[in-house]
Protein backbone atom coordinates (compact mmCIF):
# COMPACT_ATOMS: atom_id res chain seq x y z
CA UNK A 1 0.00 0.00 0.00
CA UNK A 2 1.46 2.82 -0.50
CA UNK A 3 2.18 5.97 1.33
CA UNK A 4 1.24 9.33 0.86
CA UNK A 5 3.85 12.32 1.53
CA UNK A 6 2.65 15.70 3.29
CA UNK A 7 4.27 18.73 1.91
CA UNK A 8 6.60 20.47 5.00
CA UNK A 9 4.75 23.79 6.51
CA UNK A 10 6.80 27.04 6.13
CA UNK A 11 5.80 29.55 8.68
CA UNK A 12 6.14 32.98 7.91
CA UNK A 13 7.36 35.98 9.99
CA UNK A 14 4.20 38.38 10.25
CA UNK A 15 4.66 41.77 8.20
CA UNK A 16 4.56 44.62 10.47
CA UNK A 17 2.79 46.69 8.43
CA UNK A 18 0.26 45.05 5.39
CA UNK A 19 1.41 47.29 3.03
CA UNK A 20 5.36 47.88 3.99
CA UNK A 21 7.58 46.86 1.83
CA UNK A 22 10.53 43.91 2.92
CA UNK A 23 13.50 46.52 3.07
CA UNK A 24 11.06 48.67 5.58
CA UNK A 25 10.25 45.34 7.42
CA UNK A 26 14.08 44.50 7.69
CA UNK A 27 15.22 47.43 9.00
CA UNK A 28 16.13 47.32 12.73
CA UNK A 29 14.54 49.38 15.56
CA UNK A 30 15.88 52.89 16.71
CA UNK A 31 17.47 53.44 20.10
CA UNK A 32 16.16 55.84 22.80
CA UNK A 33 17.88 59.41 22.49
CA UNK A 34 20.11 60.31 25.25
CA UNK A 35 20.09 63.57 27.07
CA UNK A 36 22.71 66.39 27.04
CA UNK A 37 24.56 65.85 29.97
CA UNK A 38 25.52 69.44 29.81
CA UNK A 39 21.95 70.67 30.34
CA UNK A 40 22.14 68.89 33.67
CA UNK A 41 25.13 70.70 35.51
CA UNK A 42 23.43 74.29 33.72
CA UNK A 43 20.50 73.32 35.54
CA UNK A 44 22.31 72.31 38.72
CA UNK A 45 24.43 75.72 38.90
CA UNK A 46 21.63 78.27 37.98
CA UNK A 47 19.76 76.03 41.55
CA UNK A 48 22.91 76.19 43.35
CA UNK A 49 23.36 79.88 42.43
CA UNK A 50 19.95 80.55 43.31
CA UNK A 51 20.13 78.74 46.66
CA UNK A 52 23.25 80.71 47.33
CA UNK A 53 21.86 83.96 46.66
CA UNK A 54 18.73 83.24 48.47
CA UNK A 55 20.84 82.13 51.74
CA UNK A 56 22.70 85.14 51.34
CA UNK A 57 19.88 87.63 51.02
CA UNK A 58 18.68 85.74 53.65
CA UNK A 59 21.43 86.30 56.12
CA UNK A 60 21.96 89.54 54.91
CA UNK A 61 18.23 90.26 55.92
CA UNK A 62 19.34 89.59 59.28
CA UNK A 63 21.99 91.46 60.20
CA UNK A 64 20.98 94.76 58.61
CA UNK A 65 17.66 96.96 58.15
CA UNK A 66 16.92 99.48 55.43
CA UNK A 67 14.57 102.41 54.12
CA UNK A 68 14.07 104.47 51.31
CA UNK A 69 11.96 106.57 53.44
CA UNK A 70 15.14 108.96 53.94
CA UNK A 71 16.17 112.08 52.98
CA UNK A 72 19.36 115.00 52.84
CA UNK A 73 19.19 117.75 55.41
CA UNK A 74 21.17 120.73 56.45
CA UNK A 75 21.03 123.97 58.13
CA UNK A 76 18.86 126.59 56.18
CA UNK A 77 19.05 129.52 57.85
CA UNK A 78 16.46 132.35 56.96
CA UNK A 79 17.41 135.86 56.07
CA UNK A 80 14.35 137.78 58.12
CA UNK A 81 14.87 142.12 58.00
CA UNK A 82 14.91 143.19 61.97
CA UNK A 83 13.61 146.35 61.29
CA UNK A 84 10.94 147.60 58.15
CA UNK A 85 11.66 149.84 55.34
CA UNK A 86 12.72 150.36 51.78
CA UNK A 87 14.73 148.10 49.88
CA UNK A 88 17.82 150.40 48.75
CA UNK A 89 19.76 147.60 46.98
CA UNK A 90 19.97 143.43 46.98
CA UNK A 91 23.75 142.67 46.93
CA UNK A 92 23.18 138.79 46.00
CA UNK A 93 20.98 136.04 44.16
CA UNK A 94 19.73 132.96 43.78
CA UNK A 95 22.00 130.39 43.95
CA UNK A 96 25.45 132.28 45.04
CA UNK A 97 27.86 131.41 47.75
CA UNK A 98 28.20 133.68 50.47
CA UNK A 99 30.75 133.86 53.25
CA UNK A 100 29.28 135.17 56.78
CA UNK A 101 29.32 138.58 57.54
CA UNK A 102 28.90 139.51 53.57
CA UNK A 103 26.41 142.01 52.92
CA UNK A 104 22.70 141.23 51.63
CA UNK A 105 20.55 143.79 51.55
CA UNK A 106 20.42 147.26 52.62
CA UNK A 107 17.41 148.92 53.52
CA UNK A 108 16.61 152.89 53.57
CA UNK A 109 18.68 154.52 56.67
CA UNK A 110 17.15 157.65 56.75
CA UNK A 111 14.54 157.34 59.21
CA UNK A 112 16.76 155.52 61.70
CA UNK A 113 19.36 157.69 61.56
CA UNK A 114 17.28 160.55 62.81
CA UNK A 115 16.53 158.84 65.40
CA UNK A 116 20.34 158.29 65.87
CA UNK A 117 20.45 162.65 65.72
CA UNK A 118 17.65 163.14 68.55
CA UNK A 119 19.07 160.24 70.57
CA UNK A 120 21.90 162.27 70.73
CA UNK A 121 20.65 165.70 71.08
CA UNK A 122 18.98 164.04 74.41
CA UNK A 123 22.16 162.49 75.67
CA UNK A 124 23.75 165.78 75.31
CA UNK A 125 21.20 167.79 77.47
CA UNK A 126 21.46 165.09 80.12
CA UNK A 127 24.88 165.14 80.45
CA UNK A 128 24.47 169.06 80.69
CA UNK A 129 21.89 168.46 83.56
CA UNK A 130 24.26 166.22 85.21
CA UNK A 131 27.04 169.46 85.08
CA UNK A 132 24.03 171.72 86.44
CA UNK A 133 23.28 169.44 89.46
CA UNK A 134 26.99 168.94 90.35
CA UNK A 135 27.18 172.86 90.40
CA UNK A 136 24.21 173.05 92.64
CA UNK A 137 26.17 170.74 94.45
CA UNK A 138 29.18 172.79 94.80
CA UNK A 139 26.60 176.06 95.62
CA UNK A 140 24.90 173.77 98.51
CA UNK A 141 28.10 172.89 99.95
CA UNK A 142 29.70 176.64 99.91
CA UNK A 143 26.58 177.66 101.83
CA UNK A 144 27.24 175.09 104.66
CA UNK A 145 30.84 176.23 105.06
CA UNK A 146 29.08 179.91 104.78
CA UNK A 147 26.75 179.47 107.47
CA UNK A 148 29.47 177.49 109.44
CA UNK A 149 31.76 180.21 109.41
CA UNK A 150 28.59 182.31 110.60
CA UNK A 151 28.32 180.45 113.69
CA UNK A 152 31.89 180.68 114.46
CA UNK A 153 31.67 184.59 114.48
CA UNK A 154 28.82 184.39 116.35
CA UNK A 155 30.71 182.35 118.76
CA UNK A 156 33.16 184.67 119.25
CA UNK A 157 30.71 187.45 119.39
CA UNK A 158 29.10 185.96 121.58
CA UNK A 159 32.06 185.00 124.36
CA UNK A 160 32.94 188.65 123.96
CA UNK A 161 29.61 190.12 124.98
CA UNK A 162 29.19 187.72 128.03
CA UNK A 163 32.99 189.16 129.13
CA UNK A 164 31.43 192.69 128.28
CA UNK A 165 28.23 191.86 129.95
CA UNK A 166 30.51 190.73 132.98
CA UNK A 167 32.39 193.74 133.08
CA UNK A 168 28.93 196.32 132.90
CA UNK A 169 27.48 194.57 135.70
CA UNK A 170 29.93 195.06 138.17
CA UNK A 171 30.64 198.99 136.69
CA UNK A 172 26.54 199.31 136.71
CA UNK A 173 26.70 198.24 140.40
CA UNK A 174 29.54 200.68 141.11
CA UNK A 175 27.63 202.95 139.03
CA UNK A 176 30.64 203.34 137.14
CA UNK A 177 28.80 203.55 133.35
CA UNK A 178 25.06 204.66 132.78
CA UNK A 179 22.20 202.06 132.55
CA UNK A 180 21.55 202.87 128.82
CA UNK A 181 25.55 201.35 127.82
CA UNK A 182 24.66 198.28 130.55
CA UNK A 183 21.80 198.01 128.26
CA UNK A 184 23.26 198.34 124.87
CA UNK A 185 25.50 195.49 126.19
CA UNK A 186 22.70 193.19 126.73
CA UNK A 187 20.65 193.94 123.39
CA UNK A 188 23.77 192.97 121.55
CA UNK A 189 24.73 189.68 123.29
CA UNK A 190 21.08 188.37 122.99
CA UNK A 191 21.61 189.82 119.14
CA UNK A 192 24.42 187.87 118.72
CA UNK A 193 22.87 184.35 120.44
CA UNK A 194 20.16 185.07 118.11
CA UNK A 195 22.46 185.38 114.91
CA UNK A 196 24.35 182.07 116.62
CA UNK A 197 20.52 180.41 116.54
CA UNK A 198 20.19 181.68 112.70
CA UNK A 199 23.32 180.33 111.17
CA UNK A 200 22.91 176.89 112.72
CA UNK A 201 19.81 176.75 110.92
CA UNK A 202 21.41 177.84 107.87
CA UNK A 203 23.44 174.81 108.33
CA UNK A 204 21.02 172.46 108.35
CA UNK A 205 19.34 174.18 105.54
CA UNK A 206 22.19 174.13 103.64
CA UNK A 207 22.94 170.70 104.50
CA UNK A 208 19.61 169.49 103.22
CA UNK A 209 20.52 171.43 100.14
CA UNK A 210 23.70 169.62 99.31
CA UNK A 211 21.50 166.32 99.91
CA UNK A 212 18.71 167.36 97.15
CA UNK A 213 21.91 168.49 95.40
CA UNK A 214 23.03 165.06 95.22
CA UNK A 215 19.80 163.17 94.40
CA UNK A 216 19.35 165.35 91.87
CA UNK A 217 22.89 164.48 90.05
CA UNK A 218 21.36 160.51 90.58
CA UNK A 219 18.97 161.57 88.75
CA UNK A 220 20.68 163.36 86.25
CA UNK A 221 22.84 161.08 85.95
CA UNK A 222 20.13 157.94 85.64
CA UNK A 223 18.45 159.87 82.50
CA UNK A 224 22.11 160.02 81.00
CA UNK A 225 21.86 156.22 81.07
CA UNK A 226 18.79 156.02 79.27
CA UNK A 227 19.46 158.18 76.83
CA UNK A 228 22.77 156.41 76.46
CA UNK A 229 20.53 153.43 75.92
CA UNK A 230 17.52 155.14 74.01
CA UNK A 231 20.84 156.30 71.70
CA UNK A 232 22.06 152.80 71.84
CA UNK A 233 19.35 151.21 70.69
CA UNK A 234 18.74 153.40 67.86
CA UNK A 235 22.18 153.13 66.71
CA UNK A 236 21.72 149.49 66.71
CA UNK A 237 18.18 149.85 64.98
CA UNK A 238 20.14 151.76 62.37
CA UNK A 239 22.68 148.88 61.92
CA UNK A 240 19.87 146.77 61.30
CA UNK A 241 19.03 148.34 58.11
CA UNK A 242 22.66 146.43 56.72
CA UNK A 243 21.60 142.80 56.80
CA UNK A 244 24.49 140.39 56.82
CA UNK A 245 24.42 136.47 56.18
CA UNK A 246 24.73 134.67 59.47
CA UNK A 247 26.44 131.51 58.09
CA UNK A 248 28.45 130.97 55.11
CA UNK A 249 25.83 129.03 52.62
CA UNK A 250 24.88 129.47 49.32
CA UNK A 251 21.36 131.88 48.60
CA UNK A 252 18.61 129.75 48.24
CA UNK A 253 14.66 130.87 47.30
CA UNK A 254 15.35 134.62 46.91
CA UNK A 255 11.80 136.91 47.43
CA UNK A 256 13.15 140.53 47.84
CA UNK A 257 13.89 143.56 45.03
CA UNK A 258 14.78 147.02 45.31
CA UNK A 259 11.92 149.75 46.07
CA UNK A 260 10.54 146.92 48.36
CA UNK A 261 9.13 147.74 51.49
CA UNK A 262 9.56 145.19 53.72
CA UNK A 263 8.24 144.30 57.38
CA UNK A 264 10.27 142.96 60.21
CA UNK A 265 10.09 139.06 60.37
CA UNK A 266 9.37 138.61 56.62
CA UNK A 267 11.87 136.33 54.74
CA UNK A 268 13.75 137.51 51.95
CA UNK A 269 15.43 134.67 50.95
CA UNK A 270 17.32 131.40 52.86
CA UNK A 271 21.20 130.64 53.10
CA UNK A 272 21.80 126.49 52.53
CA UNK A 273 24.76 125.71 55.16
CA UNK A 274 27.57 124.48 53.15
CA UNK A 275 29.86 123.52 55.91
CA UNK A 276 27.59 120.37 56.86
CA UNK A 277 25.09 117.70 55.31
CA UNK A 278 23.52 114.92 57.52
CA UNK A 279 20.77 111.94 56.70
CA UNK A 280 17.50 111.56 58.23
CA UNK A 281 16.01 108.10 58.01
CA UNK A 282 12.62 107.36 58.95
CA UNK A 283 12.78 103.48 60.09
CA UNK A 284 9.65 101.99 61.16
CA UNK A 285 9.12 101.11 64.67
CA UNK A 286 9.41 97.34 64.17
CA UNK A 287 12.88 98.15 62.67
CA UNK A 288 14.43 99.45 66.04
CA UNK A 289 14.91 96.53 68.43
CA UNK A 290 18.71 96.17 67.64
CA UNK A 291 19.47 99.70 66.16
CA UNK A 292 21.88 101.53 68.48
CA UNK A 293 24.12 104.61 68.28
CA UNK A 294 26.99 104.65 66.55
CA UNK A 295 26.34 101.60 64.33
CA UNK A 296 27.78 101.69 60.10
CA UNK A 297 25.05 102.45 57.32
CA UNK A 298 25.28 102.29 53.77
CA UNK A 299 24.22 104.81 51.85
CA UNK A 300 22.97 105.14 48.82
CA UNK A 301 21.93 108.48 46.75
CA UNK A 302 19.51 108.86 44.30
CA UNK A 303 21.51 111.37 42.22
CA UNK A 304 24.80 109.33 42.41
CA UNK A 305 23.32 105.89 41.60
CA UNK A 306 26.98 104.54 41.01
CA UNK A 307 28.46 106.47 44.22
CA UNK A 308 28.70 104.62 48.00
CA UNK A 309 28.65 106.79 50.87
CA UNK A 310 29.38 105.81 54.52
CA UNK A 311 27.94 106.90 57.32
CA UNK A 312 26.80 106.21 61.41
CA UNK A 313 23.55 106.48 63.54
CA UNK A 314 24.60 109.37 65.52
CA UNK A 315 21.24 109.78 67.41
CA UNK A 316 17.50 108.01 67.28
CA UNK A 317 14.78 110.64 67.76
CA UNK A 318 12.64 110.69 71.25
CA UNK A 319 9.26 110.40 69.83
CA UNK A 320 8.02 109.74 66.16
CA UNK A 321 7.67 111.62 63.19
CA UNK A 322 3.45 112.10 64.09
CA UNK A 323 3.96 113.21 67.40
CA UNK A 324 5.16 116.24 65.75
CA UNK A 325 2.76 116.96 63.03
CA UNK A 326 0.20 119.70 62.84
CA UNK A 327 -2.95 117.44 63.89
CA UNK A 328 -1.43 114.86 65.84
CA UNK A 329 -3.27 111.70 66.21
CA UNK A 330 -5.50 111.07 69.23
CA UNK A 331 -5.67 107.29 69.65
CA UNK A 332 -8.47 107.65 72.33
CA UNK A 333 -11.17 109.29 70.08
CA UNK A 334 -13.37 107.79 67.44
CA UNK A 335 -11.68 104.24 65.89
CA UNK A 336 -8.96 103.33 66.40
CA UNK A 337 -6.87 101.73 63.46
CA UNK A 338 -3.45 100.33 63.88
CA UNK A 339 -0.33 102.08 61.96
CA UNK A 340 3.16 101.22 61.67
CA UNK A 341 4.96 104.70 63.12
CA UNK A 342 8.00 105.98 61.76
CA UNK A 343 10.65 107.15 64.46
CA UNK A 344 13.39 109.55 62.49
CA UNK A 345 17.20 108.66 62.65
CA UNK A 346 19.84 110.97 62.40
CA UNK A 347 23.05 109.35 60.53
CA UNK A 348 26.20 111.74 60.07
CA UNK A 349 28.37 110.98 57.06
CA UNK A 350 31.84 109.45 58.18
CA UNK A 351 33.85 111.97 55.17
CA UNK A 352 32.54 114.52 52.58
CA UNK A 353 32.95 113.69 48.77
CA UNK A 354 33.57 117.59 47.16
CA UNK A 355 33.20 115.48 44.01
CA UNK A 356 29.86 114.72 44.80
CA UNK A 357 28.04 116.99 47.13
CA UNK A 358 24.90 116.40 49.01
CA UNK A 359 22.04 118.94 49.20
CA UNK A 360 19.27 118.95 51.56
CA UNK A 361 16.20 117.37 50.10
CA UNK A 362 17.79 114.82 48.08
CA UNK A 363 16.30 111.32 48.04
CA UNK A 364 18.65 108.58 49.75
CA UNK A 365 18.06 104.63 51.04
CA UNK A 366 20.06 103.74 54.39
CA UNK A 367 21.16 100.46 55.15
CA UNK A 368 22.00 99.69 58.85
CA UNK A 369 24.39 97.19 59.99
CA UNK A 370 22.46 96.36 62.69
CA UNK A 371 24.57 93.02 64.16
Amino acid sequence: MAQTETAPVVSKAPVPYPNATSTEAEAPPEEPKRRNPLVLIVVAVILLAAGYYGWTRYQFAQAHESTDDAQVEGDVYPVLPRVGGPVLAVKVGDNQPVKQGDVLVILDPADYQQRVNAAEAALAAAQAQVVAARAAVGTAQANVRTAQTTIGVSEANRARLQKDLQRSTFLRQQDIIPQSEYDAVQANLRATTAQRATATDQVSVARQQVTAAQQQVAVAQAVVKQRQADLDNARLQLSYTTITAPEAGIVSKKNVQPGQVVAPGQQLFGIVGSSRTWVVANFKETQLEDMKVGQPVKIEVDAYPHEEFRGHIESLSAATGARFALLPPDNASGNFVKVTQRIPVKIALDKVDPQHPLRAGMSVKATVQVK
